[in-house]
């Protein structure tokens, strides 16, 4: 079994299930904080690597379903998050730069094109006694379209924001907005990579309160 990373304290015990997110992310931390909910952040250690010939939809659904699994086969009474994006151009997949000169190639490339970020979510309720059961999935698609500049201004942003760890160099909650033209999408928040609206809609189908403390 892929091994676990426990990065913060567990959650004093509760009547309710303990909520954990299944990431390494700070973004999925950080957006999952707006939520104002006690959970706690368990990093799964498992292959991203895609599998030969899956599509990029299908490498996104399976990540954040193995994500979940791996830390809900560890942890009884717990709902967890389990979330992955893929970014694509042309049915290419796009990854994470890595590095200034990773990113200003993928920027160069997508500059005046129209990108797909495929972000699957899955929620895992390790309370059910059949797998089959436990879990709620779904993939929201955004369509990005980047503005087409210069060189000069992308190298310019990259060397400002140094998004290296998104893919597609382009973080929209920061600098990267003023290199976008268009955001489409029905969940504003898949983009950096934690659907909340989709994953409000889970809680509450597991019965999750927010309002009543």
């Amino acid at each position: 079994m892929a091994s676990l990373q426990q990065t913060t304290s567990p959650i004093a015990s509760s009547p309710q299930p303990r909520l954990i997110l299944g990431s390494s992310s700070r973004y999925r931390k950080e957006l999952l904080s707006r939520l104002q909910i006690p959970f706690e952040v368990i990093v799964p250690d498992i292959d991203e690597t895609p599998h030969p010939g899956e599509t990029p939809q299908a490498t996104a659904l399976r990540l954040a379903l193995e994500k979940a699994r791996t830390v809900a086969l560890a942890t009884p009474n717990a709902l967890v998050i389990g979330s992955d994006q893929v970014a694509t151009l042309d049915g290419e997949q796009i990854g994470k730069p890595g590095n200034h000169q990773n990113a200003l190639a993928q920027l160069q490339k997508m500059r005046g094109r129209r990108v797909i970020f495929h972000t699957a979510l899955c929620l895992w309720d390790s309370r059910q006694s059949q797998a089959e059961q436990a879990a709620q999935i779904e993939n929201i698609q955004t369509f990005v379209t980047f503005r087409d500049l210069p060189d000069a201004e992308l190298d310019a942003y990259l060397r400002i924001e140094q998004p290296y760890d998104c893919a597609g160099s382009a973080k929209n909650e920061g600098l990267g907005i003023a290199i976008l033209e268009k955001i489409e999408s029905t969940d504003p928040t898949a983009l950096t990579g934690l659907p909340l609206i989709a994953l409000t809609g889970m809680l509450r189908r597991a019965a999750l309160p927010f309002f009543i403390k």
